[in-house]
């Protein structure tokens, strides 16, 4: 995409808004699989709370991906979407028993990362295949909230619990059909990676009956021109033969699982804003936009930097500018970034805004999430409404308070 295609959507559709490159999502899905190749049996499971609209699950859908679902709600949103349950796993963390089960009834893979729910289930159900999450106790990741393999973790079964998780499994007659592992969002170094698969691999020696093994993602993508990212085809090639040698020592031809969110969809998205003034201070130029953190929350959340640019006029010479929002608390989007120079009215698109973005938006200060649009085979299609007064309101109760 380019500007002036940028430019006429925040025309035509309002801003703000998202935007999404459906090419650049297909590029990324490919360019995994090859770093894979290797492998005979490659399943990738995209990560539907990275942006859950159900045009990009078909679109995944129809490049042979499957799903990586957190909630009963994705699951749903993965079947109306027209993906198979046999290509949909389900890796809550603590939901009760019976959204499981509810799970179980609509035919998915379940992943359970709980010994006291292992157990019940495997007590009540025995027969179901189910995969088990592992928690290898390895940190990667960038931000501590989305590092998830440490010991402090709520995620997963402790690598250390071995034992116990074994009897459970003896007691029960469980079919266990997979082994699970995430460490964390944003890896960069792949040695940690491999050192964690190898606590995987190790784990997996204990069951015979093993269909898959499923090692996560957390792939760092660039944030900005020369930013560092994860090694994919250096991953690709190490993790690949490892595997291949395990499956022979094993005895069997598994199947390598993954489950990329953000490495799909984030670099294909754009967050379309307006500036509503520019502000001088006695130390800082701002740039105040119609949007906040109700929008985009992760530079407030996570300390993302995503690249900002005016892309009305992205030539002028550049400056210093603290790029705002308009909700009442500390709602900063970038501070003092040289970006091309602003002025009221001007459009700016935040890059990196395809993962984590509309998904994490809210109604805060009683604002509207935006709309969302497509761009498939040089065409904009709009594939989510602009919210209105009447959907702010649709769900409250009016009651007599006299």
């Amino acid at each position: 995409m380019n500007n002036k295609d940028l430019l006429q959507i925040a025309e035509d559709f309002d801003n703000p808004i998202y935007v999404y490159d459906s090419e650049k999502i297909i590029s990324q899905y490919k360019r995994l699989a090859k770093a894979f190749k290797q492998v005979k049996n490659l399943k990738i499971n995209y990560a539907v709370k990275a942006l859950s609209n159900i045009n990009i699950l078909k679109l995944l859908n129809n490049y042979g991906s499957g799903l990586d679902t957190v909630s009963i709600q994705e699951v749903q949103l993965g079947l109306e979407a027209g993906v198979s349950a046999d290509k949909i796993i389900f890796t809550p963390n603590g939901v009760s028993i019976q959204e499981i089960e509810e799970a179980v009834k609509l035919g998915v893979q379940i992943n359970i990362d709980n010994l006291a729910i292992l157990e019940q289930f495997g007590s009540k159900h025995p027969e179901i295949p189910v995969c088990i999450r592992i928690n290898p106790h390895v940190m990667a990741g960038g931000n501590t909230n989305i590092s998830v393999g440490h010991i402090d973790s709520k995620f997963g079964i402790s690598i250390h619990q071995m034992p116990h998780l074994l009897r459970i499994v003896e007691n029960t007659g469980m079919n266990i059909n997979g082994i699970h592992m995430h460490t964390g969002s944003d890896i960069l170094d792949i040695e940690v990676f491999l050192y964690a698969s190898e606590i995987l691999f190790d784990a997996a020696k204990n069951f015979k009956a093993l269909e898959f093994l499923d090692f996560g993602s957390g792939f760092k993508v660039p944030y900005h021109e020369n930013d560092i990212e994860t090694n994919i085809e250096e991953l690709g090639e190490k993790l690949s033969k490892r595997f291949n040698d395990f499956c022979k020592s094993y005895g069997k031809e598994l199947t390598l699982a993954f489950e990329p969110g953000k490495f799909l969809v984030s670099e294909s998205g754009y967050f379309l804003v307006k500036v509503n003034s520019v502000k001088q201070t006695t130390s800082t130029v701002f740039a105040q936009v119609n949007s906040g953190f109700n929008h985009l929350i992760r530079p407030m959340l996570y300390g993302t930097q995503h690249e900002v640019v005016n892309i009305s006029h992205p030539n002028k010479n550049k400056r210093f500018y603290s790029v705002v929002g308009y909700i009442c608390e500390t709602d900063t989007f970038a501070s003092n970034k040289r970006i091309a120079e602003i002025t009221e009215g001007d459009i700016l698109a935040f890059k990196n805004a395809g993962a984590y973005c509309y998904s994490m938006a809210s109604n805060y200060n009683s604002r509207f999430r935006p709309a969302e649009v497509l761009w498939h085979n040089k065409q904009a299609h709009l594939i989510r409404k602009r919210e209105t007064f009447e959907d702010l309101i649709a769900n409250q109760v009016k009651i007599d308070l006299r």
